[in-house]
């Protein structure tokens, strides 16, 4: 269970994050916290880093001339700050990201807006091929400030079950 306590010795205890493929339950709704408030700097930086040179994302003059009239947040850094936001609830014991699909980004993300996310288990299955593992499908939701959703995709994950972990197998974890 996320943000659990393992006891690692006598009167001595380490916190541990992330689920075992035993604790997900379709149905389930997982609120990621906190929320991530988007700064030109982020916006700047991950455009920059990932060669997106559409002006939409940092040219002010550019933007101001389109029907949004300011940069629009690039929209992968919508995308990789919810993932990041869902490791601890959701992946952080995973052995994989199998694949994602259905993203959509359904509304414009600008400078200055506060993200929040919230991971929804839809299915989950045992491993045919990995023993002590399983596979479990969520669907992500991002929202702003004012509850607007922004993104949304689908994520399946190779969970490990309990006693599999790799943090298992690692005598500091």
């Amino acid at each position: 269970m996320v943000g659990s306590v393992k006891e690692v010795g006598p009167n001595r205890f380490r916190e541990t994050f992330g689920r075992y493929y035993e604790d997900f339950e379709v149905g389930h709704i997982y609120e990621h916290r906190p929320g991530k408030t988007v700064t030109e700097y982020d916006n700047h930086m991950f455009t920059l880093m990932t060669m997106n040179t559409h002006p939409m994302h940092f040219d002010d003059e550019f933007a101001k001339a389109s029907e949004f009239g300011q940069c629009l947040v690039v929209s992968p850094y919508t995308l990789a700050l919810l993932i990041g936001m869902s490791v601890t609830d959701c992946s952080q014991k995973a052995i994989a990201n199998l694949g994602m699909d259905e993203v959509k980004f359904t509304a414009p993300v600008y400078v200055g807006h506060t993200i929040y996310g919230e991971s929804e288990v839809l299915a989950k299955r045992e491993s045919k091929s990995r023993p002590g593992q399983g596979i479990v499908t969520i669907v992500t939701r991002g929202y702003n400030q004012d509850g607007t959703m922004v993104c949304t995709f689908k994520r399946n994950m190779l969970i490990p079950a309990k006693g599999q972990a790799v943090e298992d197998k690692v005598e500091h974890y």
